[in-house]
């Protein structure tokens, strides 16, 4: 019966409580559409760099970003905007090859 009450808890955890943690971060392509479209992180948004600032409704200041483009010089400037915005977990995670490495993610061909 103990056995089958660990089996339980861990079921509970993986549906209710591990979906939360995952959404504890953000990853954001600051990249162009046809950027995007020729490959991007696995489980990122899309948002061009000069309106990451529509990111502002929904998401919470508190929440970890992480923002990645083609060479880290876009992703550069959106965590520039975000931080002056007061989003004191905008990290700007480089390239997408380095973003890639940093959150231990695939890259999702189209």
């Amino acid at each position: 019966m103990i056995g089958l009450r660990k089996k339980f808890k861990y079921i509970i955890f993986l549906f209710l409580v591990f979906p939360l943690l995952a959404q504890n971060e953000l990853i954001v392509d600051v990249r162009t559409i046809e950027e995007w479209n020729t490959g991007h992180i696995d489980g990122a948004i899309h948002i061009e760099w000069q309106d990451i600032l529509t990111i502002s409704d929904t998401v919470a200041k508190d929440k970890k970003i992480y923002l990645y483009c083609r060479s880290g010089n876009r992703s550069g400037k959106a965590t520039k905007i975000l931080n002056e915005a007061g989003y004191s977990q905008a990290i700007n995670a480089g390239s997408l090859t380095k973003a890639k490495e940093l959150l231990n993610r695939d890259i999702i061909y189209n």
